[in-house]
């Protein structure tokens, strides 16, 4: 066989190992992680930057959203980068006033039934029902960061992962996927109708 068709053995019979299934990013393991942070500012930083970044797609999953830097930069980069398509994708209701405030004015730049260039740009999606395992990260198609549990305490949001761009990759199409099977939610009406789950905060 090797002879008839001029390959070596590793690769004509690769697939009987199993290794035809292994996908480049399984294949790369731990070299898709640019970046461990350890610290508030740098997980944030990052988080922004992977935003500032974005100029294809943006996926940003989570109802926790507070940061007011990392929310600002979503509504600048959704302002100025027209053929941006951003995916925000909810598990529950939000748990604080600033992503209510934030999604109303991701609605008062864009209007989810416009289609540029025949494509829509602006999704919101309302994950149901509420015991779905809530997903927390933000990809664009070129880097993306996962936050993970803190290191300094049981309460601390201040560490994560950054990834590159087979990763980010790898993370946009199930936060592409989460968005289209949520429930929409892309009218003032129905993102102030939304309770908040730590009312006040």
């Amino acid at each position: 066989m090797c002879t008839l068709y001029g390959q070596p053995s590793e690769v004509l019979f690769a697939h009987q190992d199993g290794l035809d299934g292994m996908s480049v990013l399984e294949a790369s393991g731990t070299d898709v992680v640019v970046r461990v942070l350890a610290r508030y500012t740098d997980l944030v930083g990052a988080m922004v930057d992977v935003v500032a970044g974005a100029r294809e797609q943006l996926v940003v999953t989570g109802s926790r959203s507070r940061e007011g830097s990392y929310l600002a930069a979503i509504e600048k980069v959704v302002a100025e980068q027209a053929d941006l398509v951003h995916y925000r994708v909810l598990y529950g209701p939000p748990h604080h006033r600033a992503l209510s405030e934030h999604m109303v004015r991701l609605l008062e730049l864009r209007d989810p039934l416009e289609r540029r260039n025949g494509v829509k740009t602006l999704h919101i999606g309302l994950v149901e029902p509420l015991s779905v395992m809530e997903r927390f990260f933000v990809a664009s198609e070129n880097s993306a960061v996962v936050p993970l549990p803190s290191f300094h305490g049981a309460e601390g949001f201040d560490c994560g992962v950054l990834l590159g761009r087979e990763a980010a990759v790898g993370l946009v199409q199930p936060g592409r996927e989460a968005c289209a099977s949520a429930r929409p939610v892309e009218t003032m009406e129905a993102v102030r109708a939304l309770p908040l789950r730590r009312a006040g905060r």
